[in-house]
């Protein structure tokens, strides 16, 4: 982005030059007229032959100068300008005596433009190519995996963000709409999928970009919205994906657009309704757009000991509202409101994808709300300065499972032989976080003669409010006898058995309540301040200097002092080689921001126990813990679930507020405290050197060489880790158990029969204690480096466009999310490997073939070398899967094999094509209507790797050591059908 212009307005500079002499011309007035609006704005070019507009409307525009003593009148027609960028086009200037000329340069829309500004690394993905493109569900995030430096990644949660940037988990990533944030800040997702109907372009910011935009280690993704113009326009839609009557069939789980899994019985039906127009022509314009999307989708309960085999139906709702206007109060003062609302529900219904037994009685949704609005005002100070003012509030509710019975008690139900036969009444663990976030903005942009300041602050402050923990009505574990199973089965219930159905003296094998089933937050602020200065050195080189600075109050952590030495400088340049080619580079340092769940994970699992607190200055004593730190300040009342030790009758369990007693007497395998040294921001130090050549005037070839040192990373310390027990090969493997690891302990566990204990000062027997202390760290490190080769080659008046995309880049990192633990005994340095989202190489090809007018069929090309794959313990050699005893499988579901190490084997490449064709008749003089057909993964190839999957879905670790063999345990979707219907004018 360049540095005279903001996320809302466009900026424009023109590059007036002499057309016989190739040469700077100077004191030229140049005009920017819309051909939207009909306004005009001037600019008059400086000696270095550059005139610069740096507050105009987004919008088409007609470029020209008049005729004067010297030069006759030149113009570039239909510009396209794009909020959030800075363009650039050449006038060229024929002499008054030139009665003809040998040369004719028009710059407009289906020209290639080389970046003459900046070194940022950035890609765009415009209107006309997001509704061109095969894309699933017309979700603008599938379009995004086609762009260098971004893969489609391996997920932690089924929600999390399906694109990798530089590398990196996505919840690295900042999502901006217009330049404001969009993040639900709990752990970094998107807060509003904007919908294509809403979308006027994506900008893609990788590496090196204005310290305008910050608060990320890594890349961002800003989507500019629509707004009306003069005319009417206006879309109405169906699409739809039939599901199996079409698709072809697969024995895996594919996912719906909220990366839950989904298989055979899933169909989709979307509908939207979008109309913009002038309330006031050349003052007042609106756009709205609605958008609805269906799901319904079937699972199987399967009970075989009950006689059940019965399809249960579920279905998602996505819904979409949003509205923007646009006030031209002068040429001189522009303001837009803007507004976005979504309902995301998402059914948990009951049953399996091949047959489950979780009962319709413990079912549940997942229950999204977002709404934004933002008021941003653009505006001219004398004529040099340009401001921006711009304010945003946001709600976000993540209501991960509402429960169908929110009041009943949770019950496993095995039978005789102890096997689980139904899991009834609650869905069980609550998870409903509440988020609201005020952001204000403000920037400067001061334009002299060979300088462009900018300047800014922006302030964002959150308040989180989360209900979490398991379930507050008691959670049942019991078992039937064979006449209570006999019974049970010929009342022939079926999908409705409930709680109140099992016998009142069926034995119970556990109970447990949530002891705190109550909410709890705290409130995250960041400040960013930022100058930057655009130099024009001359009028083929510019340079960039920029220094921003960044605060999170959440880097307290469980100190009293903040990270507070956050300042990044950025520097660059740009040099135009010739009128063809241009190299440029540079260096910054990017910071991130806390993610919040980092810091609400270590309050909710948390706790103040007595016996814990004497765990904690145990571990001070013998150095594993700060001896300074204070205890009340790194611990919190967090939720427990505490089991009766006396015996209960089923439905009569005792309350949470009976059982509080067991607070400081219950163990618990894990405890977190926060870190009392505080938490450091994550920061990159990003290096690029790009160089741009246009070979013709459609066509564009770049290559960018990055690397990306990312620090200060988030991962879990374990303060009572068991000593070291490695494993160098797999020959003679002496495995230790859980009870001998505990006693390598810096506190040893031990147990009698009573349970877990441990002794501290000699003689205090400690109970109420965690076999694991964990606490949040950043020393986590990435290291990413690439050399990406783009050749685009727009339409033109030719039939065809294209854009090839070779991509040859490598990330090794210690970390892959907020929660990673070593494998063994805190040992990070044996974790710097291959980083699960790597990728050697990938290769794009989108290529768009118009053989006639109304016509265009596009073909995409997507190859991906395979992704890392973790070779872990096989329990039928080795007896267990915890090799070492730790008692932990959180990173894995098993210890690494002996002799590997973690990502040590590749799975084989990823090979998928597919084809968009869309057939646009004209129905009236102004409108269209346009017939779609998608079809994804053409050639029905079974790709297992390289997709959007969760990673305890994933390919990626395999039992056994290298060179025994693959399981596949999923795969990319088989080849599958979207149908549609546009009316658009």
């Amino acid at each position: 982005m360049s540095f005279s212009t903001h996320a809302q307005q466009a900026g424009l500079q023109v590059a007036v030059t002499d057309l016989l002499l190739r040469r700077p011309a100077s004191a030229i007035l140049v005009y920017a007229e819309s051909l939207e609006r009909r306004s005009l704005d001037s600019a008059v070019s400086n000696a270095q032959g550059k005139a610069i507009f740096g507050n105009l409307a987004p919008g088409r525009y007609r470029v020209f100068s008049k005729a004067g003593r010297l030069y006759a009148e030149s113009e570039a027609t239909d510009v396209l300008l794009r909020a959030g960028q800075f363009n650039s086009v050449t006038l060229a200037l024929p002499l008054q005596r030139e009665s003809t000329l040998d040369e004719v340069v028009v710059n407009d829309r289906r020209l290639a433009r080389l970046n003459t500004q900046n070194a940022e690394v950035s890609s765009i993905v415009s209107r006309r190519e997001l509704q061109s493109l095969p894309i699933e569900g017309r979700d603008i995030t599938r379009s995004l995996f086609r762009l260098p430096n971004l893969t489609l990644a391996t997920q932690g949660y089924a929600e999390a963000p399906n694109v990798a940037i530089n590398g990196l988990n996505g919840i690295y990533t900042n999502y901006l709409i217009d330049g404001m944030d969009n993040n639900e800040r709990f752990l970094g997702n998107m807060k509003f999928n904007v919908p294509v109907g809403f979308a006027e372009g994506i900008t893609v910011y990788t590496n090196n970009y204005s310290v305008e935009f910050g608060n990320t280690s890594n890349g961002l993704v800003n989507v500019t919205t629509r707004s009306g113009t003069n005319e009417f326009t206006g879309e109405v839609f169906y699409l739809t994906r039939p599901g199996r009557i079409v698709d072809s069939p697969s024995r895996y789980a594919t996912a719906d657009l909220s990366g839950n899994a989904v298989k055979d019985g899933f169909r989709r039906h979307q509908v939207g309704v979008g109309l913009g127009g002038p309330i006031r022509r050349d003052k007042t314009f609106f756009y709205v757009n609605v958008e609805q999307t269906f799901d319904r989708k079937d699972n199987r309960l399967v009970v075989p000991a009950l006689d059940i085999n019965e399809i249960v139906t579920g279905n998602n709702y996505f819904s979409y509202v949003s509205g923007k206007i646009d006030q031209l109060w002068s040429g001189r003062f522009k303001s837009s409101l803007r507004v976005n609302v979504g309902h995301f529900d998402i059914d948990r219904q009951g049953g399996g994808l091949e047959g489950g037994i979780l009962f319709p009685s413990a079912a549940s949704t997942q229950r999204n709300r977002t709404y934004l609005i933002a008021m941003k005002n653009a505006y001219l100070i004398g004529g040099q300065v340009t401001g921006e003012t711009n304010y945003q509030r946001s709600r976000f509710r993540w209501n991960y499972r509402d429960p169908v019975n929110p009041t009943n008690p949770s019950v496993t139900v095995r039978n005789p032989s102890g096997v689980p036969i139904a899991t009834i009444g609650q869905s069980g663990a609550i998870f409903d976080d509440i988020e609201d976030t005020d952001q204000f903005q403000q920037k400067f942009s001061l334009r002299t003669n060979n300088h462009t300041l900018k300047a800014g602050i922006e302030f964002t402050s959150s308040t989180f409010s989360l209900l979490g923990g398991a379930n507050p009505y008691g959670t049942y574990d019991v078992q039937l006898t064979q006449a209570q199973l006999d019974a049970l089965k010929s009342r022939n219930i079926g999908s409705a058995l409930d709680v109140n159905d099992i016998p009142r003296d069926v034995q119970i094998r556990t109970y447990d309540v949530e002891l705190r089933p109550t909410t709890f937050g705290a409130r995250q602020n960041v400040l960013n301040l930022y100058i930057e200065d655009l130099w024009s050195v001359t009028n083929r080189l510019n340079l960039t200097f920029g220094l921003r600075y960044d605060y999170d109050n959440l880097s307290k952590g469980g100190g009293t002092k903040g990270d507070l030495n956050n300042l990044a400088p950025r520097i660059a340049f740009n040099l135009q080689l010739s009128d063809r080619s241009v190299i440029r580079g540079g260096y910054g340092i990017f910071y991130d921001k806390i993610k919040y769940s980092v810091y609400s994970d270590n309050l909710q699992f948390s706790s103040t126990g007595a016996d814990f607190k004497k765990q904690l200055a145990e571990l001070q004593r013998l150095g594993v813990l700060v001896p300074g730190a204070d205890l009340n300040r790194i611990t919190f009342p967090g939720n427990l679930n505490a089991r009766s030790s006396t015996p209960v009758t089923y439905l009569n369990g005792p309350s949470s507020q009976s059982l509080q007693g067991r607070r400081d007497l219950q163990f618990s395998n894990n405890i977190r405290i926060m870190n009392p040294n505080g938490f450091q921001n994550p920061y990159s130090h990003q290096v690029s050197l790009g160089y741009q050549y246009k070979p013709s005037a459609n066509t564009l070839f770049s290559v960018d060489l990055v690397h990306s040192a990312t620090n200060n990373l988030f991962y879990i310390y374990n303060l009572n880790a068991p000593s070291p027990y490695p494993f160098a090969n797999d020959i003679d493997v002496k495995v230790r158990t859980v009870a001998q690891a505990d006693l390598t302990r810096p506190i040893p566990i031990r147990q009698d029969r009573r349970g877990a204990y441990a002794v501290v000062n000699g003689s205090d027997t400690l109970r109420g204690i965690a076999r694991n202390v964990f606490m949040t760290k950043t020393d986590g490190i990435a290291r990413y480096y690439a050399a990406n080769f783009v050749l685009q080659k727009l339409k033109g008046n030719d039939r065809y466009a294209y854009r090839l995309v070779y991509s040859l880049s490598s990330i090794k990192s210690n970390t892959t999310g907020i929660n990673t633990r070593a494998q063994d005994s805190n040992n990070y340095q044996a974790e710097f490997v291959y980083d699960d989202n790597d990728r050697r190489h990938v290769i794009s090809g989108v290529f768009f073939y118009h053989p006639f007018r109304n016509l265009v069929i596009a073909p995409t090309v997507l190859l991906q070398s395979g992704q890392p794959v973790t070779r872990i313990a096989d329990a039928k050699v080795f007896g267990t899967t915890d090799l070492n005893g730790d008692s932990e499988s959180f990173s894995l579901p098993a210890d690494i094999y002996p002799g590997e190490t973690r990502n040590s084997d590749r799975l084989p490449w990823a090979k998928t094509i597919d084809v968009s064709v869309k057939f646009t008749p004209r129905i009236f003089d102004k409108s269209r209507l346009e017939l779609s057909a998608d079809v994804f993964n053409v050639l029905n190839t079974q790709n297992i790797t390289g997709f959007p999957v969760v990673r305890s879905a994933s390919n990626q670790f395999q039992v056994g050591p290298r060179g025994s063999g693959i399981t596949v345990r999923a795969a990319a979707p088989p080849r599958q059908f979207q149908f549609g219907a546009r009316y658009f004018f």
